[in-house]
């Protein structure tokens, strides 16, 4: 029986999806370990492989067959367009996308005026302008805090997640329109499904069950 792999996102996804699979058995106790400088993780019983990776990185592993599975949030997949399949939405992680800024800019966006919008997500800014409203943009990429975009007038909004939303307000900022909702996902390579689809199947009718 061959190794089924799992490319986790680092960090709190990794550490909800770890609780999330304790529920259903599937335990990994040498990834608990702080000082661990180890890269895959093995549970035997279940013949799992256990990798973490960057939030971007996972969809990659995935579409290339290097991960089996993958759980990583949906702006993640959104934003990075891989060929693989959504199976599951695992409910944590919820946040949304929205497009934000002044109160002032509100007006720019109903009448569809030529705006300059900061975003790290590049491609859920442009699908949701272009695709879905009609609206002809312009799109800076950013890599850092993109609250400080309009701030200082380097865009008149910007596309980001929102969580609670106090950062914007702290900043002056508010929500103008919401482009969808977000959580994490798992994902699985097309070919891993077809191949493994016993054991793939039954491990997300397990986690079903506990979710």
């Amino acid at each position: 029986m061959r190794y089924l792999t799992f490319a986790l996102c680092k960090g709190r996804l990794a550490k909800k999806t770890m609780e999330l699979l304790e529920k259903v058995g599937v335990t990994c106790e040498e990834m608990k370990d702080p000082d661990t400088r180890k890269l895959i993780f093995v549970n035997e019983e279940r013949k799992l492989k256990f990798f973490l990776a960057k939030g971007p990185d996972v969809p990659t592993y995935v579409e290339y067959g290097a991960a089996d599975i993958g759980v990583v949030g949906k702006d993640v997949i959104l934003e990075e367009n891989r060929r693989m399949y959504e199976v599951l939405d695992l409910g944590y992680g919820k946040c949304r996308m929205c497009v934000c800024g002044p109160e002032s800019a509100r007006e720019l966006l109903k009448k569809q005026e030529l705006i300059r919008v900061a975003t790290k997500y590049p491609h859920i800014a442009k699908n949701y302008f272009y695709d879905q409203k009609h609206q002809t943009v312009e799109i800076i990429k950013l890599n850092g805090s993109i609250e400080l975009a309009p701030i200082v007038g380097l865009s008149e909004v910007i596309v980001d997640i929102v969580e609670t939303g106090s950062t914007l307000r702290e900043n002056g900022l508010k929500v103008l329109e919401e482009i969808c909702p977000l959580s994490a996902r798992m994902v699985v390579n097309q070919v891993s499904m077809k191949m493994e689809n016993d054991r793939i199947g039954k491990l997300i009718q397990e986690l079903k069950a506990v979710l």
